[in-house]
């Protein structure tokens, strides 16, 4: 039974599941758009989504949180450039465009990019 319990699992363990999202997370603030599959787009999105908005405070404190979970490169950018491109917007920093299935496997693939 699920027992609402948020979240996907990624066939992986709790440690290598939060550092892979944590990755995807960083490559996705600092190229703005990647590739993957359409689970890991969605789990990226959840992650991504509270970075922006803790980034959007613009305290040190806020700044110290995300330095330990994100590279100290990708929280420049989130302080700097994101906070102020999304200053206004509430919420929905992030897309995830469906596309078909991977030919090697069937994965349904997808990007996920931030909006501009």
């Amino acid at each position: 039974m699920r027992k609402r319990k948020s979240g996907r699992k990624l066939s992986r363990k709790r440690d290598q599941r939060k550092a892979l999202l944590r990755g995807l997370a960083s490559s996705l603030i600092l190229h703005e758009r990647i590739k993957t599959t359409e689970a890991k787009a969605k789990e990226t999105r959840r992650i991504t989504e509270k970075f922006i908005t803790k980034a959007k405070k613009q305290t040190l404190a806020a700044q110290k949180s995300l330095l330990a979970s994100l590279p100290k490169k990708t929280v420049k950018k989130l302080m700097r450039e994101l906070a102020k491109r999304y200053e206004k917007r509430r919420g929905g920093y992030t897309r995830v465009i469906k596309l078909g299935a991977r030919n090697s496997d069937g994965a349904k693939m997808a990007i996920i990019e931030l909006v501009k």
